[in-house]
């Protein structure tokens, strides 16, 4: 097989790259290592970014989102049992921010590419990626059974933290920035209507919560808990009654109960993998770098690295320059840091840490009272939630 763009994973950062590859005339072929079904059902992010809700849009794929996603034009802080409204259009310029599952990202992506663009393979498990640092790379990968190749001019990993993308760039030309927190998140699904219109983060002496949804009749709330705790220690009614007294106001707000479907532990971690580039190989979302979900910014920074290839290969086509490709990795990487620092600041702001002392607690409620009390302070917040510009 052969191809001019050779795309590992299936998720929403390879989907999207593949659809606005084809708009631009670009061909493509996508391996999935998961089966459909699998890809369609599994859970992520939740949370658009106004720039990420824009390329949808612009590529087709946002018909769907428009008609079924919930616009949310802030967020609402709670910390000693007060609330504060961020009002992300009063303080960006008009940006909002959209709740649309992942899974349904996909689903739209998925179903685009099978009707209209190239090849997409699932249980297709890439093996390798060969001959990274020539002009013609390779992508050795097994499908039905039997071992191919994938002849390429770019390959792009966007197949995760546990990808084979990452390890063909030599160590010795690799730099990686990590850091690991003492604590994760036990998440629920709950057949529940949202107790509030917009996400609710909040900062507890027992720890952080959040208050979001994936739609009208669907909850999905999160609680900060040990790491390397299990799920199932905890029942749903101890959840429940953990989510009453992390969210507790002094109004008459109350949470809404219902049936838990679905329960997990999501670990939380920062990394950055440097260069995002080597050769015509190129890294895109968790493969180059992951985030703490406090901030919302795992699936909208894969965006911002995919538009970023295809616009430098859009422009080496028009113009025969490779001057965008060759800058692909810094300009990516502006972008990331941000958003590590951003959610970094949001985990560390809400979360409490395990040896937290009485100093850290005060701190902690003066970085949320300001935010609170300061419009420049407030504006920092909304505008990083809402998204960072993409090149």
């Amino acid at each position: 097989m052969r191809t001019t763009v050779g795309i590992i994973g299936a998720g929403p950062a390879g989907l999207l790259l593949a659809r606005l590859l084809h708009n631009a005339g670009i061909d493509s072929v996508v391996l999935e290592s998961r089966d459909r079904a699998y890809v369609e059902r599994r859970q992520r992010a939740g949370i658009l970014e106004q720039g990420t809700v824009d390329v949808l849009r612009a590529a087709g794929a946002g018909e769907r989102m428009d008609r079924e996603g919930l616009r949310h034009d802030g967020i609402e802080l709670r910390f000693d049992r007060t609330r504060h409204r961020v009002d992300f259009p009063a303080l960006t310029g008009g940006k909002s921010v959209m709740v649309y599952a992942q899974t349904e990202v996909c689903k739209d992506l998925i179903a685009l590419q099978i009707e209209e663009g190239g090849p997409l393979l699932f249980e297709a498990e890439a093996l390798a990626v060969e001959g990274a640092d020539t002009d013609t790379p390779r992508i050795r990968f097994r499908h039905q059974g039997a071992e191919d190749v994938l002849e390429c001019d770019y390959v792009v990993g966007c197949d995760g933290f546990w990808g084979v993308a990452r390890r063909a760039i030599p160590a010795e030309l690799s730099r990686t920035f990590e850091r690991t927190y003492p604590f994760g998140w036990l998440g629920i699904l709950a057949d529940a209507a949202p107790s509030h219109d917009e996400l609710v983060y909040a900062r507890h002496d027992r720890g952080f919560a959040l208050l979001s949804m994936r739609s009208p009749s669907v909850s999905r709330l999160y609680l900060q808990v040990p790491e390397g705790t299990d799920a199932e220690a905890w029942s749903d009614e101890e959840i429940w009654d953990e989510l009453e007294r992390r969210f507790e106001t002094a109004d008459d707000w109350r949470l809404e109960r219902g049936p838990i479907t679905q329960k997990s532990v999501t670990p939380m971690r920062s990394f950055v993998h440097e260069p995002m580039r080597h050769g015509r190989l190129f890294l895109a979302g968790d493969a180059a770098h992951i985030v703490p979900p406090t901030g919302a910014k795992g699936l909208n920074l894969a965006v911002g690295d995919v538009v970023t290839f295809a616009r430098a290969l859009v422009h080496r086509r028009e113009t025969g320059s490779a001057e965008l490709l060759d800058a692909y990795s810094a300009t990516c990487l502006r972008r990331v840091w941000q958003a590590e620092r951003f959610s970094y600041d949001m985990t560390t702001l809400l979360h409490r840490a395990p040896d937290a002392t009485p100093f850290d607690d005060r701190l902690q409620v003066a970085r949320l009272r300001r935010i609170a009390s300061s419009r420049a302070a407030e504006t920092d917040l909304a505008e990083a939630y809402t998204g960072f510009p993409v090149g």
